[in-house]
């Protein structure tokens, strides 16, 4: 499932976003202030942002904002106390996607976090079909025939990797940038995973000189 970082120092409340996401499938990486967050950024790829504004050493927007600069995309909604028309305007100025006030109800948090998902996948049904492969965007899961593939790690970043560069091609940097993030990884290896995928039936192609791309028809 989707991997969320999470910035909130209320410990109450970090510690039922925790539970209820976990819950729902998310993976939760939480931490209590600005740097902290900033620290996990460097290490770790992440589906989502959830981030409360009044945290300790840097706030919410400044961190978004500084993210932002540095090219991170990641989507971010804000959890926050904040409730008035500057604060709002602010949020969305240093690249917010959405913004939730609080107190707030997790059965509507749960179906902002998931339609930023979907919008990742240039969508806004559950699903992307490719030829007899089905991608369930919200339970991570790849299945051939409606049968469900069991895939390791590095095949299934691929997976969310393509479904969401569907007929794009990616380079073989961008994807090892990717895939990789903080650890050395050759183009061998890259081959390796693409030719496993390829085994299962996916239709990736070869664009020579350039990298690999998933066809949607």
């Amino acid at each position: 499932m989707a991997k969320i970082l999470l910035l909130e120092d209320d410990e109450v409340l970090s510690e039922s976003l925790i539970e209820l996401l976990e819950d729902e499938g998310f993976t939760i990486t939480h931490v209590k202030n600005g740097e902290e967050a900033v620290d996990k950024t460097f290490i770790e790829k992440y589906d989502l942002f959830l981030f409360d504004v009044n945290v300790p050493l840097l706030d919410g927007f400044e961190l978004l904002k500084n993210l932002r600069e540095s090219g991170d995309k990641t989507p971010t909604i804000f959890i926050t106390a904040l409730n008035d028309i500057a604060s709002l305007s602010k949020g969305f100025d240093v690249g917010a996607d959405d913004y939730i006030k609080k107190p707030f109800d997790f059965d509507e948090l749960l179906i902002r976090i998931q339609a930023l998902l979907k919008k990742q996948y240039n969508t806004y049904q559950n699903e992307i079909k490719v030829k007899n492969f089905r991608f369930d965007i919200e339970k991570n899961e790849l299945y051939k025939d409606d049968e469900f593939i069991s895939l390791p790690p590095y095949e299934l970043k691929l997976i969310h990797l393509f479904f969401k560069n569907l007929d794009k091609t990616l380079t073989k940097e961008q994807i090892v940038e990717e895939l990789y993030y903080d650890k050395e990884m050759s183009l061998g290896a890259l081959r390796v995973h693409i030719n496993r995928l390829r085994k299962i039936g996916l239709p990736i192609t070869t664009v020579k000189g350039i990298g690999y791309r998933l066809a949607s028809s």
